[in-house]
Formats: structure tokens, sequence, C-alpha cells
């Protein structure tokens, strides 16, 4: 026997806690990630990809598109949930199965049952891009957990806690991991530090990041 004997084996799931009420699930979506980026191709042939503006007249260096019910969406008049794409006027593309499924099992996994997404934020950040630490809170119900899924080049996640200057736990997030935060952690503060300079075998150096919540 070698020590290389199950070294051809898929890394298997593992939860590591953040704190009450968040969990990471390591390469919990790891086995579907190619038909996951089929699917956010899909998606994005519909809704393509745009960096949107904030309120504040700042271009974000992430490029997002939606899909579900309600899509996210930030302009010079704020930020809000709304059922059609602005720059098409069309509904969002409906969610896949695969990410409706994947959200609940990642959920009800974390210990949240019953978690129905209808609304799911596509991210893609390209090198250098980067998210702030912000709090989601522009949902009507904040009983439901956040489901976060990473697909591409690591990068390292912030999870600060429910005060912008509590000091944030700096998680690095490879391929196929997935974060659930809920309870008294759903308002938490989080964040994505700049991207780095990387290659995935599958998303070349970018990274995208499914982000599904329960808006209304």
């Amino acid at each position: 026997m070698t020590d290389d004997l199950f070294a051809d084996e898929p890394p298997q799931p593992r939860e590591e806690v953040l704190c009450r009420g968040a969990v990471v699930l390591r390469h919990f979506a790891l086995e579907q990630e190619a038909e996951l980026l089929e699917a956010i191709a899909e998606v994005t042939a519909s809704a393509p990809f745009r960096q949107m503006q904030t309120p504040g007249g700042y271009i974000m260096s992430v490029a997002m598109s939606c899909c579900g019910q309600w899509g996210w969406v930030t302009d010079r008049s704020g930020y809000r949930y709304q059922s059609t794409d602005p720059e098409t006027g069309q509904p969002w593309p409906t969610m896949p199965d695969i990410f409706r499924k994947l959200a609940r099992d990642a959920a009800e996994t974390a210990g949240f049952r019953g978690f129905e997404p209808d609304a799911c934020l596509i991210n893609r950040y390209e090198p250098g891009a980067k998210m702030g630490l912000h709090q989601d809170k522009d949902e009507d119900d904040f009983t439901r957990p956040i489901v976060s899924v990473s697909l591409g080049v690591p990068a390292t996640f912030q999870f600060g806690g429910s005060r912008r200057s509590d000091r944030p736990l700096n998680v690095m997030l490879a391929s196929g991991d997935v974060v659930v935060w809920g309870a008294e952690a759903r308002r938490f503060y989080h964040g994505v530090l700049r991207l780095k300079q990387a290659r995935h075998g599958l998303t070349g150096e970018l990274r995208y990041n499914l982000t599904f919540r329960r808006a209304r």
C-alpha cells in the first residue's frame, strides 16, 4: 500500500465553522463545477455581465448578472431588487434547476431547512477586482440564510461582525467551496479582497460567485 493510493479521488466535503450561524462547506459544489459554469454561460447569454454603478457614482470592479424572480441592481437611484433586467427591460432568466438544488442542499447541510431562493446574483471577478465589506440588507426576510458558491480561481473572503469596525476573518475559498450564513450572522459584514493573479483549468484568470437569497 502506498501513500498516494487515493491521490486521484476528489476532495471530500467538510464543514468549517466561522461563527454561530456561519459555515464554510469545503468542496461542496466541486463535483458540479463544470455544470455550474455551463449554466452561468447560458444565463449570461440572455443577461450579459455588466459593471454596475453605485448610488455614489462609483463603478464596481466586479461584473454582475442575475437570474431568478428577482435581480439585485444598483445605480444612482439606489440599491434594490427588481423583476426585470434594467438593460433589456425583460424578466431575468429563470434560475437553473442545478442552482436552486445546490442552494437548497447547501442551506440544509448548514442547518437551514426549507430554503427556497428567488434571487441569484452572479459575480465575475477579474484580477484586481474586489468587493468591499458590506451587509446584505435589501431583502424582506432576514430569517432566511445566504448561500454563496465560489467557482474558478481562489479568493480571500472576509467575514466580519455586526459592525463595520469589527475585525473580519480572512478565509481562503477555492473552487467548489460554499459559504452559508444566517440566524444572528445573517447581517454580518462580508466582502472579498482584491483578486490575485492565478489560473484555473476551467475559468482561466476568472472567479465566479453565485449568491443565493430569498429577496421577497
